[in-house]
């Protein structure tokens, strides 16, 4: 059964072009099987079995989470107080989420993983990606891509994101790419290649093990220091390279001739108080470029995809319709897929907002201004 979505005061939608949106004002848009069939102006809309009334209201794609930590236990409160008092960020802190997530039983993940997805609906996230990583054992990695697959398609092999304690650095590796990449099922498998992680030499085994075991590339990169990951990156032809924090000219006109899509973590910079990536700088160089939430509970333990957008705006460089091209159609690239577009034939996932127009996501920062969430045209998420 068709319905028909009227009177929207604003229908966005990315374009082709990077950082660029396509813009309906008084517009219209008709959903039908999961699918979007037509969109417009009001005045031109077709006749539908089923209409709502949306006046006042504007309709975007659902949001694309490219970068997540969704299963683990426990959680790091006393260290995100730590460092806003001035204790530095290390990599070493996931070690604390390692511990508390092996001592998880397999029930506690499976809820606690449920109820942050249903966050991600409430932020008008629609389509998001999970990674494993917080087990660093072949148990608790393979427990943990399974449950995120219960949740998602997009499933990631992190099983190199630290070397756990009381592990020696190459030894790991070698169990990485080794026995506990034959025992786990995954689309994706990613590396944190940066200071304090894996090494560049390291980096590549882990991800090339991956690529021929089937899996595709993606890796975190140049968070706390520049070693030379980018260049991998591009080398394996990473559907994307996340954090960026750290990156030189050399990088960006990597990046710029390759396929793969930057993706920025705004809520790891807030929570690390970190210096900001200035994305709007690579936007405009014509490289593509992604904006994720990183929910995980050490480093940026945030759903809120209009938080990020907020701060991508306030101080990371972007206009508005490139942050929110980049939390669409960039987070979409970076898994290689079709979301995160409203156009006839797309699928219709799709959000509501409580404002007149798109900007809002920006100008009402912490504002409540999601509506409603509909993924294949079925609704999600309702505020209430």
């Amino acid at each position: 059964m068709a319905t028909c979505y009227r009177n929207i005061a604003t229908l966005v939608s990315p374009a082709e072009a990077i950082g660029e949106l396509t813009v309906i004002t008084d517009a219209a848009i008709v959903v039908d099987d999961g699918q979007v069939t037509w969109l417009g102006k009001d005045l031109d809309a077709p006749a539908c079995e089923t209409e709502v009334d949306l006046t006042g209201k504007t309709v975007i794609p659902g949001f694309v989470d490219s970068h997540s930590h969704l299963v683990f236990g426990g959680e790091r409160s006393e260290e995100f107080a730590s460092r806003m008092a001035g204790k530095k960020y290390e990599a070493g802190g996931i070690n604390s989420t390692v511990s508390a997530t092996r001592s998880a039983t397999a029930e506690e993940l499976r809820a606690n993983t449920a109820g942050l997805v249903q966050e991600l609906f409430a932020s008008g996230i629609t389509t998001f990606e999970i990674k494993s990583g917080y087990g660093l054992d072949i148990e608790t990695e393979k427990l943990s891509l399974e449950i995120a697959s219960e949740f998602t398609e997009e499933v990631t092999f992190l099983g190199a994101h630290v070397v756990p304690a009381g592990s020696e650095s190459d030894d790991y590796t070698d169990l990485v790419a080794g026995k506990m990449l034959e025992s786990i099922t995954a689309k994706w498998v990613d590396v944190f290649c940066d200071t304090g992680a894996f090494s560049v030499v390291q980096a590549r085994k882990v991800l090339t093990a991956g690529i021929a075991a089937g899996l595709k590339p993606r890796m975190h990169a140049n968070q706390l220091s520049n070693i030379g990951a980018i260049a991998l990156a591009v080398e394996l032809d990473c559907a994307s390279v996340d954090h960026c924090t750290f990156l030189d000219d050399n990088d960006i006109e990597l990046l710029k001739n390759s396929n793969t899509v930057a993706t920025l973590l705004p809520g790891a910079e807030f929570s690390t108080r970190s210096p900001y990536p200035q994305g709007g700088k690579l936007m405009n160089a014509g490289i593509a470029v992604a904006l994720a939430t990183d929910c995980n509970p050490g480093s940026s333990f945030t759903s809120s995809m209009a938080f990020c957008i907020a701060v991508a705006v306030r101080d990371m460089g972007f206009s508005v319709d490139q942050a929110i091209w980049a939390a669409t159609k960039g987070g979409a690239m970076a898994l290689r897929g079709n979301q995160g577009v409203l156009e006839v034939g797309s699928r219709a996932d799709f959000v509501v907002l409580d404002a007149p127009n798109h900007i809002y996501l920006a100008y009402r920062p912490g504002v409540a201004i999601i509506s409603q969430t509909f993924l294949q045209g079925r609704k999600v998420f309702e505020r209430r």
